[in-house]
């Protein structure tokens, strides 16, 4: 093994860290008004990545490898799907009451998948899939990340190769958007 293999984050060390991220920055939404905004367009932001990389990458390799892998991912796309149809409700709410019932129709929905994924599929597939291929994948989710939409698109496909062909369309409207906002 190079030491570029050890160095490498298996795929589910890395969706754990943006578990872990998404977590913190609900934390903030929760805890406090000052920073919120920016704490929900980082959740946006964050949430919209994830969910990309993971239907892109990921949830294919689940329905081979493991048992009833078909109907677990089936599962965690309805799942993304309400996921993403908040996030887009998120944005165009701006500040107010009915932002802040969607925000925590979000956070409990969002904290229920990761309960899935982290207690039972995650530990799945990594009975189901080799130490190399989690790597692989790990590596490939890295690589996913950086051409991910960073909005939600709620209507986009949700399964290759349709997801990929719309995803790298929206990312590149996505990023082009973020740039204009943070200039």
């Amino acid at each position: 093994m190079s030491s570029s293999d050890t160095k490498t984050q298996d795929a589910i060390d890395v969706l754990i860290a943006d578990h872990r991220e998404v977590e913190q920055l609900f934390t903030r939404i929760e805890s406090s008004d000052s920073g919120k905004d920016e704490a929900v367009r980082k959740v946006i932001r964050e949430l919209s990545i994830h969910a990309a990389i993971e239907e892109q990458v990921l949830y294919p390799v689940m329905r081979r490898a493991l048992a009833d892998g078909d109907a677990k991912v089936d599962e965690a796309i309805q799942e993304h799907q309400e996921a993403k149809e908040a996030l887009a409700a998120i944005e165009q709410l701006g500040d107010s009451p009915p932002r802040e019932q969607k925000l925590q129709e979000l956070m409990e929905g969002v904290r229920h998948h990761v309960e899935e994924e982290e207690h039972e599929l995650f530990p799945e597939m990594r009975s189901a899939v080799s130490e190399d291929e989690l790597r692989k994948l790990g590596a490939a989710l890295v690589a996913a990340k950086k051409m991910a939409p960073t909005h939600p698109h709620p209507n986009a496909p949700a399964t290759p190769p349709g997801n990929i062909v719309a995803g790298a369309a929206a990312a590149v409207v996505d990023r082009a958007r973020d740039a204009l906002r943070d200039n």
